[in-house]
C-alpha cells in the first residue's frame, strides 16, 4: 500500500476492531487494511441523510451537476495508476486489466455527465384545441445498489453516474471482498464536488442484512444489483411489498461460437480474450464453446497453442495474464466443475494442473457434450468446455438452452448467417467477430434470467428517471 502516492485514496483504513472488514490480497493471502462497518441503524440514518441530500441535488441545473461530475472523470483519469494497483491488490486481476477497467469505469462517469444535459422530454399534439400535452422526466430520488468484487470500479461507476446525472442521490454496498477500490473512487468524486451524503457507501459483514435494509425502506425509490439470479429473485421478491424500481444484471452463461467459414486465428484471438479476462471470472465471459465440425479440429489446436502461453502469478508481476481466483470457496467449486465433466466424459486437452493457494492453471476441454453439467451452469473461472457441432439449427437450440441471455458471441463471415443467427439467439448482447463488447456507448443488459433493465447508453440514464406527463387545460 506504500506505492499508492495520492494517500487520500486509503484514507479509510482504520485500526482493526469488532466492527472493522478485513480486506486481504487473494493473490498473497495479506491484510491490505481494515474498514469500518456500519450498523442496522448506522444505515438507517445514512438513507435518512441521503434522502435530504437528494432534494439540494435535484435542485441544481443539469448543466452543474454536469460539471461535478466531469471533474469526478477527470481525477479519475489522473489517479488511474494508483487505482489500478489499488484494485490488483484487493481483486487480483492483472495490472493491465486493472488500469483497463479505472478507465472504462470512468468512462461511465463522463458519459453520463454528457446525457445529464439530454434528459429531454417532450410536446404531444393535443387531441382538443384546448390543451397542451407535455412530458418531463424527473428524478426517481434515493437510488441504492449492490455492486460485485470482479469489476469493483466499473460497477459503482456504471450505476453512480447515471443516478446523481438524474439528480438522485446515490448508496451503494461493495463487495466486502473488494471495498477500498470503491472507497477510492467514492473519495474522488468528494473531491470533485460531490456532497458526502449523497454518494455514499455501506459496509457490513451480513450481505443480507444491508439488502433486507435497501428493500424495506421506503426512502429508498430505485434499487440496483449486479450478481447472482439466485440473489436477484430474493431481492426481487423483497422489493415488491413498495414496488421498487429496479434494474438487475444478473448471472450469464455465455456461448462462444465458431462456423466453419469464420476467420479461426480471429476467433482465436476472441476467444482468449473474452474466456480468461480477469481469470475467467466475468458474467459476459464466454462460459462455453460451441465449433463447427469443418474447423473444430483446428480451432481446438491454436486455441491449445496460445493458452499455453498464457502466464498465471500476482497481478502485479510483469507478464502475468491470469491472476487468482477471489476466494477458497469459488476455487473449490470451479475444481468441482473440471472434475463432473471429466467423469462425465470430457477430456483435458490442456490445464487441469494443481496450483498454489488461489490460482487456477487455465483449462481446455474437450468432448464436451450439451447435458454436462459444466455447460449448464456458470463456471466462472479459467475453464473453455469446447463442443462439436454439425450444423445451425442444432446449434441455436444448443446455445438458447439455459435459462439465462446476458452475452453471447460468434465468428462467421457470411452475412446471411450472420444476420440469421443474430436475431435467433436469446441474448441481450450479441458480439459478431468480436470478443470484447463491453462500451459506456452501449446499453448493457440481458433477457430471460440474466436480469431487468439496462445500463450504460442513453438508456442507461432513463433507469433513475421517471416520466411525469402534464396535461394544460383552458388554453
Amino acid at each position: 500500500m506504500q506505492s499508492i502516492k495520492n494517500r487520500s485514496l486509503i484514507s479509510f483504513l482504520c485500526e482493526p476492531s469488532e466492527t472493522t472488514l478485513a480486506v486481504e490480497n487473494p493473490a498473497t493471502g495479506e491484510i491490505l487494511g481494515h474498514i469500518a462497518t456500519q450498523s442496522r441503524d448506522e444505515i438507517g440514518a445514512v438513507i435518512g441523510r441521503s434522502h435530504e441530500a437528494q432534494k439540494m441535488w435535484q435542485k441544481r441545473s443539469a448543466k452543474e451537476r454536469a460539471g461535478i461530475l466531469r471533474r469526478w472523470f477527470q481525477l479519475m483519469m489522473e489517479n488511474q495508476q494508483d487505482l489500478a494497483r489499488l484494485m490488483t491488490l484487493e481483486q487480483g486481476k492483472p495490472l493491465v486489466e486493472a488500469k483497463g477497467e479505472v478507465a472504462y469505469g470512468a468512462s461511465f462517469i463522463e458519459w453520463f455527465a454528457e446525457e445529464a444535459k439530454r434528459t429531454y422530454g417532450e410536446t404531444i399534439p393535443a387531441p382538443m384545441g384546448d390543451r397542451r400535452l407535455v412530458t418531463i422526466k424527473q428524478p426517481v430520488g434515493v437510488a441504492a445498489a449492490i455492486t460485485p468484487w470482479n469489476f469493483p470500479i466499473a460497477m459503482i461507476t456504471r450505476k453512480a453516474a447515471p443516478a446523481l446525472a438524474a439528480g438522485c442521490s446515490f448508496i451503494a454496498k461493495p463487495a466486502n471482498q473488494t471495498p477500498l477500490s470503491a472507497y477510492a473512487t467514492a473519495e474522488l468524486a468528494y473531491q470533485a464536488g460531490i456532497p458526502r451524503d449523497l454518494l455514499t457507501l455501506v459496509v457490513n459483514q451480513s450481505n443480507s442484512m444491508i439488502g433486507e435494509v435497501f428493500c424495506s425502506q421506503p426512502q429508498i425509490r430505485k434499487l440496483s444489483f449486479t450478481g447472482s439470479t439466485q440473489v436477484g429473485r430474493l431481492l426481487l421478491a423483497q422489493c415488491a411489498n413498495d414496488v421498487k424500481r429496479t434494474s438487475m444484471e444478473l448471472g450469464g452463461n455465455a456461448p462462444f461460437i465458431v462456423f466453419d467459414d469464420a476467420d479461426i486465428d480471429k476467433a482465436v484471438q476472441g476467444a482468449i480474450a473474452s474466456k480468461f479476462r480477469n481469470a475467467g471470472q466475468t458474467c459476459v465471459c464466454a462460459n462455453r464453446f460451441y465449433v463447427q465440425d469443418g474447423v473444430y479440429d483446428s480451432f481446438v489446436d491454436k486455441f491449445v497453442a496460445v493458452v499455453k502461453q498464457l502466464k498465471i502469478g500476482n497481478g502485479l508481476d510483469h507478464g502475468v495474464v491470469i491472476g487468482p481466483v477471489i476466494e477458497e470457496k469459488a476455487k473449490h467449486g470451479i475444481q468441482a466443475l473440471i472434475d463432473r465433466a471429466i467423469q462425465q466424459g470430457a477430456t483435458v486437452a490442456y490445464g487441469d494442473t494443481p496450483q498454489p493457494g488461489l490460482f487456477m492453471a487455465p483449462t481446455v476441454l474437450t468432448n464436451v457434450q450439451q447435458d454436462m453439467d459444466i455447460v449448464k451452469q456458470e463456471i466462472f473461472g479459467p475453464v473453455a468446455p469446447i463442443i462439436r457441432f454439425n450444423n445451425d439449427e442444432e446449434l441455436i437450440e444448443m446455445a438458447n438452452d439455459t435459462i439465462y441471455g446476458l452475452a453471447c458471441y460468434f465468428y462467421s463471415r457470411d452475412i446471411g448467417r450472420v444476420w440469421k443467427v443474430a436475431e435467433a439467439l436469446e441474448y441481450g448482447m450479441v458480439g459478431i467477430n468480436e470478443g470484447i463488447i463491453s462500451t459506456e456507448v452501449a446499453p448493457f443488459g440481458g433477457v430471460k434470467q440474466s436480469g431487468l433493465g439496462r445500463e450504460g447508453a442513453k438508456q442507461g440514464i432513463d433507469e433513475y428517471l421517471e416520466i411525469k406527463y402534464l396535461c394544460f387545460g383552458g388554453i
